[in-house]
């Protein structure tokens, strides 16, 4: 049995997270002795890896500059549990988990990537700098797991190992994600909405999925059609979400938005859409949209990351950036009858089953580990 920890900042709302919390239930009990490490208590996914019987250890960090004493909580808890592999999830932890290397020789680490095409203008300089510093320290890395082709890619220009680096993209639960038009119906009545269309776009409120291009989509499209609500599943900084707000009232759609926030009831909230956008300037593998074909719901993408890869034909995509084309192309969505699409529901249980994670990883790993009992086998001849 391979002994593994996960480590993430938190178990909140993210595809990160819910890729996380994806992959470790479903990850073969008989083959991994699996445990889920986290800087933060509390997130959205604890309470699910818990019903699943998943050992999860919060280090309980104060903060960004609570360093010293976290640190060294996670070097006790590595040395009591002595994973042979430490499989990180995102910049800091990955980073984290480098630097830990030298104290645990027979510990192999894996990142996980998700990034593609970011413009790290839109961050504050920790971020620039941490990005910066996974660039130089992953070459340390025994192997780094890329959500997207587009990932993959991203990341060798700025520096990563192309031989360390491999390509497992995400996948969904096609058995919490499904078409309920009972949960549906429910969640629109208490938005107060009936027979009118709903466009709905779910992410966190960052500049990276631009709002703004949805929004500024939302007014053309609302010029021609009068029935149409639009919703914004996702939180982000209290600034920046009262921006977009001020957006939305300057294009006089305001009336039409709903802001929904971040919410626990993400199957309820994909069968109450009618079209799916996202409008990213930059994506991996966007979760959110898959979680949405699995639910049957058509979809609006733009042309980044590998969300054109992901949607096939059974949806629209658009360049980024281009509000007119957003408005186009989800009017056209809107309109098109439901013979005419693709089945979205089936190109997910097709090609990105949870099955295929789960053996991909599964596969991964064991050539990790594989690597070094090689080498110490031949140590001892």
């Amino acid at each position: 049995m391979i002994r593994i920890a996960f480590l993430i900042r938190s178990l909140g709302h993210g595809g990160a997270e819910r890729q996380l919390a994806t992959l470790v239930k479903a990850l073969d009990r008989d083959r991994f002795d699996v445990t889920v490490i986290t800087f933060y208590s509390a997130g959205h996914f604890e309470d699910e890896l818990a019903e699943s019987n998943i050992r999860l250890i919060s280090l309980r960090k104060r903060g960004r500059w609570d360093v010293l004493g976290f640190l060294w909580r996670l070097i006790g808890e590595l040395k009591r549990l002595r994973p042979e592999i430490l499989h990180s999830y995102l910049v800091e932890p990955n980073l984290v988990a480098v630097l830990l290397k030298p104290l645990f020789r027979f510990t192999k680490v894996v990142w996980g990537i998700r990034a593609s095409n970011m413009n790290l203008k839109h961050y504050d300089w920790f971020t620039r700098l941490n990005f910066r510093l996974q660039s130089s320290a992953s070459r340390f890395a025994d192997l780094i797991i890329a959500n997207s082709e587009a990932g993959r890619e991203y990341h060798l220009a700025h520096g990563f190992p192309a031989q360390k680096c491999i390509v497992i993209h995400g996948a969904v639960d096609t058995e919490r994600f499904k078409p309920d038009q009972e949960s549906g119906r429910a969640l629109r009545a208490a938005w107060g909405i009936t027979d009118a269309v709903l466009i709905g776009l779910v992410g966190r409120l960052d500049p990276v999925k631009d709002h703004a291009t949805f929004l500024k989509a939302a007014a053309l499209i609302s010029l021609r059609e009068s029935e149409l609500w639009f919703v914004c599943v996702g939180n982000g900084p209290e600034e920046y979400e009262a921006s977009l707000r001020r957006l939305a009232d300057e294009h006089r759609i305001s009336q039409r938005v709903i802001w929904a926030g971040a919410r626990d009831d993400m199957p309820a909230v994909y069968n109450a859409l009618d079209v799916a956008c996202s409008s990213s300037s930059s994506e991996g593998f966007p979760n959110t949209i898959a979680e949405a074909m699995a639910c049957g719901v058509p979809c609006v993408v733009t042309d980044v990351g590998d969300s054109a890869l992901l949607v096939g034909d059974t949806g629209i995509i658009v360049p980024p950036n281009d509000p007119q084309a957003l408005a186009q192309a989800l009017a056209e969505c809107i309109t098109m009858p439901a013979s005419m699409r693709g089945n979205p529901r089936s190109r997910i249980e097709e090609r990105f089953a949870v099955s295929q994670l789960v053996n991909n990883t599964t596969a991964a790993l064991n050539a990790v580990t594989k690597v070094e009992s090689i080498r110490s086998s031949e140590r001892l001849v």
